[in-house]
């Protein structure tokens, strides 16, 4: 048997008034796997055996669909192109690949119809779609070892993945129940959730092992996709045909004792900084006055209690203080010296200068281009008293005096012209 490609206008006109049976796909949510052909015309022919497509009949197929023709649970035809088909069990299958070219070829010659003519089939429709919001959360907290906290730590996750069908002929043939007519992906996702637990501890132990602190588990849902990929799409594929699509997780805890170590560590951390230890220390100091101030028996034997235990841990505190206020003293001693040194390599030396292409020296010539050093400009003063370099002075703005010069026959000029024998400033 096979399928014939029928032009839709003929579908709509001359086939529906003919005594031929019209198949549309059954309701196919977003969790769909698997769903039958419905009958949606039969016209006059109500002699027709029940589930049964009769030769000439036509199929509808819509987009990210894969439809088959199936007798005694053997694929005879499919097609994964939409479209409107006849069914003429006269020819041989047709097998239409679709979007999903050659890849359906092997699946189909070992599970293909016997060689006989087919006198009752089923029309049945895989989604191609991805199969969105599956659910998952791990039952036992995986283990995950952070290496900021240096510590063997424990997680839950909690989410949603994903999956596409990729071979819908193996899909069917491996993970599809008999004798039922619509699988949702909750009816056979045990399996499947058990095997992708699996895989995502192996998964997050990747990421562990690349150095990913526990805290940026729930931003890597890329990386976990294509950890996924590579521990399950191949075994997922040639076993049953799909593929992981993405991981998105929701939400990560951590068990109690995994929880104590990471806020111990990180208590440790702030209280490393001199001035959050001494601000800690002044506290204690505040809520103890605080709470001696409401003593049920009165505000003086709270007060007097309060001494009793400052003289006992008052020499404690007080050197507690003095530690941190040095190691304060230290950093900012420290944090000056730095900027000193900062700024003495950007500062020239007092003999130093800077040339134009930006290298700083010493010497007459730069040691970067290797330019002359340009000779010190010489400075005049204003009446105003303002020293200056320039031609004009930068307090009132008056030019420079002009500078005086000695002509060959002796005379002291200040022009550009000797007032004696008229000869020009050389």
């Amino acid at each position: 048997m096979g399928l014939i490609r029928a032009v839709a206008e003929a579908v709509k006109g001359s086939l529906a008034d003919q005594w031929l049976e019209v198949y549309e796909p059954d309701d196919m949510g977003d969790q769909t796997v698997f769903t039958s052909g419905v009958l949606i015309r039969r016209g006059q022919n109500t002699k027709g055996t029940p589930d049964t497509v009769s030769n000439g009949s036509v199929i509808h197929v819509y987009d990210n669909q894969f439809m088959m023709l199936v007798d005694g649970g053997k694929i005879v035809d499919y097609t994964a192109e939409p479209g409107y088909y006849k069914v003429d069990n006269s020819s041989l299958p047709s097998m239409f690949n679709g979007q999903l070219k050659d890849t359906l070829k092997e699946s189909f010659s070992r599970i293909k119809f016997g060689g006989q003519t087919p006198t009752a089939q089923k029309v049945f429709y895989i989604n191609l779609q991805e199969i969105k919001g599956i659910k998952f959360g791990t039952r036992n907290p995986i283990n995950y070892f952070d290496n900021f906290y240096n510590a063997e730590l424990f997680l839950r996750a909690h989410g949603t993945y994903s999956i596409k069908i990729v071979d819908p002929v193996r899909f069917y043939a491996e993970a599809i129940p008999r004798n039922k007519d619509r699988v949702e992906i909750t009816d056979i996702n045990e399996q499947y959730l058990s095997e992708f637990l699996e895989a995502l501890q192996t998964s997050i132990n990747q990421l562990s092992a690349d150095g990913i602190r526990i805290s940026y588990v729930p931003s890597k849902g890329r990386e976990l996709s294509k950890y996924m990929a590579q521990t399950l799409d191949e075994d997922w594929n040639q076993m049953r045909g799909m593929e992981v699509q993405a991981v998105g997780i929701a939400s990560i805890s951590y068990d109690e004792e995994s929880t104590k170590l990471i806020n111990m560590r990180n208590q440790g951390a702030m209280l490393g900084d001199p001035t959050v230890r001494e601000g800690y220390v002044q506290g204690a100091m505040a809520r103890g006055l605080e709470a001696a101030g409401s003593n049920a028996n009165g505000s003086m034997a709270g007060f007097m209690g309060m001494g009793v235990g400052m003289q006992a841990s008052g020499a404690m505190m007080g050197n507690a203080s003095q530690v941190n206020l040095a190691q304060m003293q230290m950093q900012q001693n420290a944090q000056t010296a730095q900027n000193a040194q900062s700024a003495q390599a950007v500062t020239p030396a007092a003999d130093g200068w800077t040339c134009e292409c930006g290298a700083v020296n010493t010497g007459k010539f730069c040691s970067e281009c290797g330019k002359a050093k340009p000779a010190p400009a010489e400075s005049w003063t204003c009446e105003c008293g303002t020293v200056n370099t320039g031609k004009f002075c930068s307090e009132c703005g008056k030019p420079a005096p002009a500078k005086e010069w000695t002509c060959e026959c002796g005379t002291t000029n200040s022009g550009k012209f000797c007032g004696n024998c008229g000869k020009a400033r050389p």
